[in-house]
This record gives C-alpha cells, structure tokens and sequence, in this order.
C-alpha cells in the first residue's frame, strides 16, 4: 500500500513539475516571438515600472504612436518569475511594461512626459494603493541614449515644481524583461468592469487628478519638417546596411564606382536614408568622373549642415543631414556652373525616389520641377 501511495506521489509531483515547466518554457518562448515579431519594423522600445502593471498598460496603449504594450517584470534576479513570487516582494522585480513605439510619431522623451503625468515619483514605497518594493516606481533604459533623456526629464520634473517633494524614481539599466502570464495582459480589455472597480479605489486617478488637473502633456512644437527625424540607433542598426550604418553614423566613405548611385541617370529625388528628408535632385546631378555621386547643389539647402573636416591632415568641408544627422559626404569648389560647386555625396547615405513615385512617397511638392524641366 505504501509503494502505491509512494508511486501515486511521485507521478502527481512529476504532473505539476512537468506542468510548471511549460509553463515557463512557453513564457520564454512567448517572449522570444514578441521579440522576433517587432525585429523587422522601425520600432523602438521602453520600460517602465508604474506600480500596477494593468494600469500603466492602460495608460500608455491610449497615447498615439505606441503600436503595443507587454506587461510583465524586471529588475530581480530570479530567472522567469511568476505573478505570485513577484508579487510576494521577495524577487526583487518590479511589476513594469515594455512600450513599442513608433519614433516617428512619437519619441522617448515625449513617452517619459507620459509616464511622469501617470505614475507619483515621490513614492518610495509603492504606488498608490499597491504597496511593496514590486509596485516602485522605476525607468529602465535600454541604452545610453534613454538613459541621458531620462535623467535630463527627471531633473526638470523634479526642478518643475509640479511635486512637492523630492523625485524617488530610480534610473536603471535593463537586463531580462519577462512577459507577464498570459491573464495580464490586456487585462482592462478582457476583464473591463474588474478593472473599472480597482482602478476606481486604488486612489492613482484621484492622485493625478489632483497633481495635474487640465494641464496638457508637452508637445513637440509644429515644424513643417518635422516628420524628418532620426531614429533610435537600435532602429538603424536593423534598418541600415552595414555600409550605410558606417558611413552614415561613422563618418565612412564607400568605394568610388562600387556604389548604388554614382552613374544613375534616372529623374528623381535623392533623400537621406535616415531621416528621409530631401537633399538632392536628378536635375543637379552631374558626371563628376570621381565614381560618388555629384550634385551642383542641394534640393533644400536648410536641410544641409556644413562642418569644417579637418581629417586625413586636410581641410575639407562636411556635408551632413540637418534632420538625421548624417554624414553624406564633401563638398569641394571645383564644379561645373552655375554654381561651380561639387556635392561629392556617398551613396549609403541616399535614397531614391523616381518621379514616378515621387506622389505615392509623400514628396508631391517637387513633381512640378521635372514638368518644368521637361519643357
């Protein structure tokens, strides 16, 4: 009877081992699709901890240009927590969200104005009804570019007045974020009444309410080129070539004649790789006999930047993108007329847009100077 009951033990204890196990490996393998599934687009990615995990991914979901929200925990050392362990306090993780975001409709310090206007940074204890180390509020960067923006926003939040006391809020380094099981994430969507009633009585919206009121979230101040801009260096490392990324973020220079464009005689636009804002025009391209690309002058003379370069023990001066801050190449006073100007532009650094699909791509308003010039 005892070897029965013994035998009864062990396969009922192997079931539940067996049955944790999956679990786990199927939260591993949920998290390397989420990262496989974001790999290819120009998303970018933040975290952050804003006590209750449904709250925060609430919160940020309703901001335009966050494409999704992960609920999850980071910031212990216990390898693929549960909801029960993180939530005994004794992991040392944090309840927090992964944000991915487009940079090109929203950047990471306008996502640090929203995560500032949801969490109360002052708290070292908890947030708002939720108390324990697992509820603190924290950012987590990812690199060293976040992690400059996010001390530069906390120092002018906590110089803004806005809070009474001293900000709390920890700046760290991410190591593993972990997705949340399954049941946490979307919770104000699957579960909206229960959600309703905790949010209700956790005292966050009472607390906002009461340290914001009606003052309007920072916006990035109109531009007519402002939809130009640089993405995050994750980004462009997916995005970019590994000749593209060294010219254009390094200060390289491709071979002369092995390049994309240096004898394309095709109509149309060449734009900046990175940013996409407009730099040269067929029209102004010339055979230079050099093997880069060469141009008479800019298209949009304000999107050009000039340095002196004093590299290689001469003086020259660099051409650079004013939106994407890319280098493009040289400029040198031995071209033809009307200028007697050569923009000697690297390839990696261009893109190209034919006339035919100069509409389809957003760059309608130069379709008239190849009718003009056709004439």
């Amino acid at each position: 009877m005892k070897t029965i009951v013994i035998l009864g033990i062990m396969i009922l204890t192997g079931f539940v081992l067996f049955g944790f196990q999956h679990t786990k490996n199927q939260r591993q393998a949920e998290a390397m699709e989420m990262d496989k599934k974001y790999d290819d687009k120009n998303l970018a990615a933040a975290t952050f901890a804003g006590g209750c995990f449904w709250c925060a991914e609430s919160d940020f979901e309703k901001i335009d240009g966050v494409v999704e929200v992960v609920s999850g925990y980071t910031g212990g050392d216990e390898k693929d927590p549960t909801y029960e362990q993180v939530s005994s306090g004794a992991t040392g993780h944090y309840e927090a969200v992964q944000v991915y975001y487009d940079p090109l409709k929203i950047s990471y310090a306008e996502l640090l104005e929203v995560f500032w206007r949801h969490v109360n940074p002052t708290d070292a204890g908890g947030q708002f009804v939720d108390r324990g180390p697992q509820y603190r509020s924290a950012i987590f960067y990812h690199d060293d570019e976040q992690k400059a923006l996010a001390e530069k926003s906390k120092a002018a939040m906590d110089q803004s007045g806005v809070f009474k006391t001293p900000l709390v809020t920890p700046i760290i380094p991410l190591k593993v974020f972990y997705p949340a099981e399954e049941y946490h994430q979307n919770y104000y969507k699957k579960n909206p009444l229960r959600y309703k009633w905790y949010r209700s009585g956790s005292g966050r919206d009472q607390f906002l309410e009461g340290t914001w009121g009606d003052m309007p979230l920072k916006k990035k101040p109109a531009d007519s080129n402002s939809k130009f801009i640089k993405p995050a260096d994750e980004i462009l490392k997916r995005k970019l070539s590994p000749m593209q990324y060294e010219v254009t973020q390094n200060d390289g220079t491709e071979p002369p004649f092995k390049n994309e464009y240096w004898n394309n005689k095709k109509d149309g636009i060449y734009v900046d790789i990175v940013s996409g804002e407009p730099l040269f025009s067929s029209i102004d391209k010339f055979k230079s006999g050099t093997g880069w690309p060469s141009f008479t002058r800019p298209l949009v003379t304000d999107n050009i930047v000039e340095h002196q370069d004093r590299s290689l023990f001469m003086v020259r001066t660099e051409v650079r993108s004013k939106h994407g801050d890319s280098h493009l190449g040289h400029v040198f006073p031995d071209g033809p007329p009307p200028t007697g100007l050569r923009y000697c532009i690297n390839s990696a650094a261009l893109r190209f847009v034919p006339k035919e699909e100069l509409e389809g791509q957003g760059y309608s308003e130069y379709l008239d100077l190849f009718s003009k010039n056709a004439k």
